[in-house]
């Protein structure tokens, strides 16, 4: 037991003396026998140089000192009830306010449109999100978690996948009645195609560009004009007949559907994107943060 917890450990006994009226009383309402009764007030009364109780065979009643002290002490150890359950019910409750870092794309194309019903869900909450494409000092800036696509760096934070999307290669039918459609992927590379490149918000280069069959795997770097690092404007591009580009299938099935653009490589099915959260500990992880985790996993479906 450290010096603080001793403290606390008396203050608690300290109170249990007065309420109880006895040492003896006091151990059996704190499960205590009374000599550890007797060795907490000790130390306490060590601790403030000060004796806390006047003691004769009948009785026990508090000194001046200790009469003093207890006025002072009694009012911080009620505000530190208070604040100890307050704690222990935002484990347990969805309420207070919870800072989000989270990826721009994801936010207006998922959370958007569903955010509404979460929020009815939690009356208590008070969510603040901000959008960025970089992660950025999560602890320092006083975000409570993050949510960002792609495979984490080693870091002090925990990860916890939320969901994974397909990564499909596509361009629209205006894009292959120009250029015509290439045959392989490693069409790509040769330089005949118009492709469009996102740019990885952790290395600050564009992505290179895989295509995944089983275990078969194909990594190449085509060469293009065109770097963007906005999933929306990547879609707008690619769907005006610009040129070829590869996206996740999250937020693309309509258009996909729809035939205003093609998947140019169905026999590549298998490459996948994931989406991560990012926050400082996985102990005690409020009720708050676990809501809202539990929400974006949902999303997926």
């Amino acid at each position: 037991m450290t010096l603080d917890e001793k403290i606390v450990n008396g203050l608690r006994v300290l109170l249990a003396i007065v309420d109880a009226g006895s040492f003896a009383r006091a151990a059996d309402m704190l499960d205590m026998t009374p000599s550890g009764v007797s060795r907490a007030v000790a130390r306490l009364e060590q601790r403030l140089g000060a004796r806390l109780f006047e003691r004769t065979t009948r009785n026990v009643s508090l000194s001046d000192e200790g009469r003093r002290f207890h006025e002072q002490v009694l009012p911080l150890l009620e505000q530190l009830e208070e604040a100890t359950s307050a704690a222990a019910l935002g484990r347990s409750t969805v309420r207070g306010r919870l800072r989000v870092n989270i990826d721009p794309f994801f936010s207006r194309l998922m959370l958007g449109p569903r955010l509404g019903a979460f929020l009815r869900a939690h009356p208590e909450l008070q969510l603040e999100m901000v959008n960025r494409d970089q992660l950025g000092d999560l602890v320092g800036e006083g975000f409570d978690l993050a949510v960002r696509f792609g495979f984490p760096r080693s870091s002090s934070l925990v990860a916890r996948k939320l969901l994974e999307s397909r990564i499909v290669t596509v361009a629209a039918p205006a894009y292959l009645k120009q250029y015509g459609r290439p045959a392989s992927p490693q069409e790509l590379a040769e330089g005949r195609h118009v492709c469009i490149l996102f740019r990885d918000p952790q290395s600050g280069r564009p992505f290179s560009w895989e295509f995944h069959k089983g275990r078969r795997k194909l990594e190449l770097d085509p060469p293009g004009q065109l770097v963007l690092n906005d999933a929306g404007t990547l879609h707008s591009v690619c769907l005006a007949g610009h040129g070829i580009a590869q996206m996740m299938i999250l937020g693309a099935e309509k258009l996909l559907e729809d035939g205003k653009l093609v998947d140019l490589f169905p026999d590549w099915p298998d490459e996948r994107f994931p989406l991560y959260a990012l926050y400082p500990s996985r102990q005690y992880i409020p009720a708050k943060t676990a809501a809202f985790l539990d929400f974006v996993s949902s999303l997926s479906g």
